[in-house]
């Protein structure tokens, strides 16, 4: 039986976790139902000098989950129609908050009722975006402040097959234009080259 990655993984810097999620499964319990996707997207957000972060300017009823402890899931509503999905990763011995963003997966299991809750989207478009995969996968508020370690958890990560260094591409994140530099240009989103459901 595959086993969930545990505790001792999340309680890393924030930018090793990150580029180690590359290759995880992702996978979500729903209504009896196995959903999972490798991850081949992500983006870190790391301690309070990220102007990038939303821990920037301190902890908020929003953001606390940021300031706990590692492998923890903070979502939040963006825009006021989306959900985005964190994971909180850093060293247990700091206060520092820290989470990754998942931006993208590659739908492997659950594909039938992913397809359903993507009516209408290519399979291209199901997942390839952090609003998209939390539509396919069923991610929302509730979810918030989740134990991914915890057994019985309806939210938890696999450990996949991580992907090599050599197709492992970095860059500036996106959509953070409002921070100001050099934490606007920080190669801090780490995605698998040539992959199709990495997020435009």
């Amino acid at each position: 039986m595959l086993t969930h990655l545990a505790y001792e993984f999340f309680a890393r810097d924030a930018l090793v976790v990150a580029r180690d999620l590359l290759g995880r499964l992702l996978v979500r319990e729903l209504d009896g139902v196995r959903l999972a996707g490798r991850i081949v997207e992500v983006e870190a957000y790391v301690g309070r000098d990220d102007a990038a972060s939303h821990a920037h300017r301190g902890e908020t009823p929003r953001n606390a989950v940021m300031f706990g402890p590692p492998g923890f899931t903070y979502v939040y509503f963006i825009y006021g129609v989306h959900w985005m999905l964190n994971i909180v990763a850093k060293p247990p011995d700091t206060d520092s908050p820290a989470a990754v963003l998942i931006r993208a997966l590659e739908s492997v299991e659950g594909l039938e009722m992913i397809a359903k809750r993507r009516t209408g989207r290519d399979e291209g478009e199901w997942t390839s975006g952090p609003a998209r995969l939390t539509m396919a996968l069923g991610i929302d508020g509730s979810l918030n402040g989740l134990d991914l370690t915890a057994p019985g958890s309806p939210l938890y990560l696999e450990a996949g097959s991580p992907i090599p260094d050599s197709q492992v591409q970095t860059g500036p994140r996106i959509g953070v234009a409002y921070a100001s530099e050099p934490w606007r240009s920080m190669p801090w989103r780490f995605w698998e080259a040539d992959n199709p459901h990495v997020s435009r």
